[in-house]
């Protein structure tokens, strides 16, 4: 059986000297940059020079095509600026505004640890607790590691799981069964080696609010964050905005052509992403860990707690493009918070990408100084752009238009995409035919990590489904490769690899970065 190298367990002690050398190393790059923002104090904001921000957002939106955005910044106790841009929805009249609510994806993340950095605060559990103290059935792959897996690695990503979305994002699966079929899933790395995003272990994160709490994950947002925080607008779950007014439609750029889609669903993986909110109860949100866990008065949580959380527990991959635009020396993981260097400053942030949507919190702890973006489009950068733009207005930084620079950064990549895409077409083999009569493709193929695909022969059409994402009719491609042209548009198309058996069937069928084996009929 094969056995996987554990890192020591990180332990407070050594948590404080992680936080202390992250410190001195932006002390060193002060004196690299040749910047002294670090002991100085904020740059002075007046409102001529949030007026002019605002022209410039204005220009931005317009100038990213992005249908509608808001955004909030947040200096010390006060919400300096909060507004929003264009419209909740192309081809209806209804404005964004600061009340607007969107997806805020994986910014969700740092809500469900705050969760748990409750319960530790009241001694109910521990960060470096085994998951199966709380979550008895909890299994990864090998026996052995799962014993081993802390609630501290459910959250910083380095559970050995790879990229496993699929189980929810195009299954159809509850939490529990979505959690339970991990166990199917080989690791992909040692743990504690390696860094792998990763959205369903926090949803077992979730699970564990729940087991340690007695209350529903969303239940305890509602009543221990959200309620006395004062962010009413705020709901926990897609599901509960059904009838909700003043709600952004998500869009997405299908054909060159920028349209409404539906949304996608993450309450199957809610601890992961699934909260909506609005830029005005996001800048609450942004005050109480600017303020080290209080509000009104009320210390939330403990002001240790607030540090561990946004102190480095793991080297994360910089897989932003903007990492390597703003000479970024350092990329690593918190606790639900990405941690970075920018011009000699401490930055905590995080993304939240869901189809259609995509939103950015930023934050300098040592100036108390937040920014919140929220948007209406698949993967609109000018997120990134908005917050370092708020960035050097605050800490006197001059010289960059990053709405600009970064417009050209992605334009590259996208053009870089495309041509990717063309090469990969022009790889086609054509004059090609199925090594099999149709009838022979069909039939159910079977993972047990994933479920079933079922493919099905209409007339001299092949056809396949998979959960709730992927229904659509197969073209043949080559050899024994067929495209799927998907129903839902915004699933795109899809490739599917027959593994034919060498005796006039097929054994396999490869799809979804999975493989499915097909289910022999009696």
């Amino acid at each position: 059986m094969l056995r996987y190298s554990f890192e020591p367990q990180r332990t407070q002690r050594n948590a404080e000297e992680t936080h202390n050398g992250w410190f001195a190393l932006l002390c060193v790059l002060c004196v690299l940059c040749g910047s002294n923002s670090l002991g100085a104090q904020p740059r002075p904001v007046d409102r001529a020079a949030l007026a002019r921000f605002d022209a410039y957002v204005a220009k931005a939106v317009k100038d990213w095509n992005a249908p509608g955005l808001a955004i909030a910044i947040v200096k010390d106790d006060s919400v300096v600026f909060a507004k929003g841009y264009g419209v909740r929805e192309l081809g209806k009249a209804d404005p964004v505004d600061a009340g607007t609510r969107f997806a805020i994806g994986s910014t969700t993340k740092a809500m469900t640890v705050a969760a748990l950095g409750m319960l530790v605060d009241e001694g109910k559990l521990k960060w470096d607790d085994p998951v199966t103290k709380y979550l008895p059935d909890f299994r990864l792959s090998d026996p052995w590691v799962t014993p081993q897996i802390t609630v501290r690695d459910l959250l910083t990503h380095r559970t050995g799981l790879g990229n496993a979305d699929l189980l929810w994002a195009g299954a159809d699966y509850s939490t529990a069964e979505i959690i339970r079929r991990v166990r199917y899933l080989p690791l992909a790395y040692s743990p504690r080696s390696q860094f792998i995003y990763q959205n369903i272990m926090y949803a077992a994160a979730g699970q564990v609010v729940e087991a340690v709490s007695g209350m529903p994950w969303e239940q305890f947002l509602r009543t221990r964050i959200f309620a006395p925080l004062g962010m009413s607008a705020t709901v926990p779950l897609l599901a509960d905005l059904a009838g909700q007014p003043n709600v952004a439609s998500p869009h997405a750029e299908i054909d060159d052509t920028m349209r409404v889609i539906t949304n996608r669903t993450v309450d199957p993986v809610k601890a992961a992403g699934s909260v909506w909110s609005s830029v005005s109860d996001m800048a609450k949100w942004m005050k109480f860990i600017l303020d080290s866990g209080r509000v009104g008065g009320n210390q939330l949580l403990k002001t240790a707690t607030v540090k561990e959380i946004l102190t480095p527990q793991v080297v994360a991959d910089h897989e932003y493009p903007t990492f390597d635009a703003v000479h970024a020396h350092f990329f690593d993981y918190g606790l639900g918070w990405f941690l970075q260097d920018y011009a000699g400053q401490a930055i905590a942030m995080h993304t939240g990408s869901i189809d259609g949507m995509c939103a950015i919190i930023g934050l300098i702890p040592d100036k108390r100084i937040g920014v919140y973006v929220l948007e209406n489009a698949d993967h609109i950068e000018l997120r990134h752009a908005l917050m370092y733009q708020v960035f050097d207005m605050y800490l006197g930084n001059t010289g960059h238009d990053w709405s600009a620079e970064l417009k050209k950064l992605y334009d590259g990549l996208t053009a870089q995409a495309r041509t990717a895409q063309q090469r990969a077409e022009a790889q086609h083999v054509t004059g090609t035919h199925p090594s099999l009569a149709l009838d022979r493709y069909t039939g159910t193929y079977h993972s047990d990590a994933y479920g079933d695909v079922r493919v099905t022969l209409n007339g001299e059409t092949l056809h396949a489904t998979f959960g709730r994402a992927y229904d659509g009719d197969l073209t043949h491609w080559q050899y024994d490769t067929f495209r799927a042209n998907w129903k839902n548009r915004q699933s795109g198309r899809g490739t599917l690899v027959f593994v034919p058996d060498g005796t006039g069937g097929v054994q396999a069928l490869r799809a979804f970065g999975a493989t499915f084996t097909k289910i022999k009929q009696n």
